[in-house]
């Protein structure tokens, strides 16, 4: 007897890079110096940002006036994630640590041909999965 055994396609590694750099639209990249701010606690939530170059800290302000530093990324790392819950606000600031290239990915109400909902989408997808190499340091 003659048994078929048919091998499943492997897939290479997932690059973040590859992906964002081949989708049109829905994407901004901007350069923040040191200590420049990316967006401060309370501002309206509607874009997740990569981190291509540098390193970002990530903040909170208490009621009295106490900072928290809540965590510090690095190039690859995915933030601002919070408006794919529906966040309506940001519950932290962000600030360059070092000289830091990042994408901003917006969120997008146009239809689903719109490429930022694409990539948009995409993302969320990232986030929805909790085995998701792109997720790690995130609960």
């Amino acid at each position: 007897m003659l048994t078929t055994v048919v091998t499943a396609k492997k897939r290479g590694k997932f690059d973040p890079k590859t992906f964002l750099s081949t989708i049109d639209g829905g994407r901004k990249i901007a350069a923040f110096p040191k200590k420049q701010t990316i967006f401060v606690q309370g501002d309206p939530s509607d874009a997740v940002f990569y981190i291509q170059k540098g390193k970002v800290k990530l903040t909170v302000v208490s009621t009295i006036g106490k900072e928290a530093t809540i965590g510090i990324l690095n190039e690859g790392d995915f933030f601002g994630e919070g408006c794919l819950t529906g966040q309506s606000l940001r519950l932290c600031a962000a600030t360059a640590m070092t000289d830091c290239s990042v994408m901003r990915i917006d969120k997008c109400d146009g239809g689903s041909a719109s490429p930022g909902t694409r990539v948009f989408g995409y993302v969320r997808g990232i986030f929805a999965n909790t085995e998701h190499p792109l997720r790690r340091g995130f609960g």
